[in-house]
């Protein structure tokens, strides 16, 4: 008989050996953990035959929400010009409006670079939540010019000036009271502070549907060389 070491315990799953390594991952959010960890074994660490290395608990969890989002966001894109649609009942208002979509994007990725966060579950999510906010800011603004359109005989410029003095505050109020609720998780450092930053950072800083008037100005050129030739003169 002779004296050894081994193993306390030997784990089995699908009658096959299983060694499992837990921790916890602190400060920092799991994906981008996973991938430097991946990096570092694939060229430090060489595997023995018949042995393989399988990622599992909360970063299984976050790839199986990765595949959902892929489905949910175009979707979520394609119910709200949908809706923008069967709302004016035509696809030039419907697709002015839902313009605002890029720039509320832009806006959303900037604050994500500006705060140094991936791109993950949360974000997505509030990518979302910005794009409807961004696309309620536009009809507002697009209903109110409708509406000077259908009253009176004002040029496009004039239209605009009247809708924006008229709806600039409605659209501030609900820009900035959403925004300024978020601040808050924005600057969250408590437990769970590293789920929400995501969501928090893009709808804190937000569009105010100024894109719908530039818009609707180039969807008729002639007034708007007409005023550009008019400034330049003055």
């Amino acid at each position: 008989m002779a004296r050894d070491t081994g193993p306390a315990q030997i784990s089995r799953e699908a009658v096959r050996r299983r060694i499992v390594v837990e921790l916890n991952v602190r400060g920092r959010d799991v994906a981008s953990f996973v991938s430097e960890a991946q990096e570092r074994i694939v060229r430090e660490v060489t595997l023995p035959a018949g042995y393989y290395l399988r990622w599992g608990g909360q970063f299984e969890n976050l790839q199986a929400a990765s595949l959902r989002l892929a489905v949910v966001v175009p979707l979520a894109l394609t119910l709200i010009f949908a809706m923008l649609y069967f709302t004016f009942g035509s696809l030039k208002p419907a697709a002015l409006i839902y313009l605002n979509v890029p720039f509320a994007a832009t806006g959303g990725v900037v604050a994500l670079l500006l705060r140094g966060l991936p791109f993950s579950i949360s974000a997505g999510v509030g990518f979302i939540a910005l794009f409807g906010v961004a696309v309620l800011n536009g009809v507002v603004l697009m209903t109110q010019v409708r509406n000077i359109e259908q009253k009176t005989d004002l040029r496009t410029l004039d239209v605009l000036r009247r809708a924006c003095a008229l709806r600039t505050r409605p659209v501030l109020m609900t820009a900035l009271v959403a925004s300024l609720g978020f601040v808050p998780m924005a600057l969250a450092t408590g437990f769970g502070a590293e789920v929400q930053r995501q969501a928090a950072a893009l709808n804190a800083v937000r569009e105010v549907g100024l894109s719908v008037p530039l818009e609707k100005r180039l969807h008729r050129p002639e007034d708007l060389t007409a005023s550009i030739v008019s400034a330049w003169e003055r």
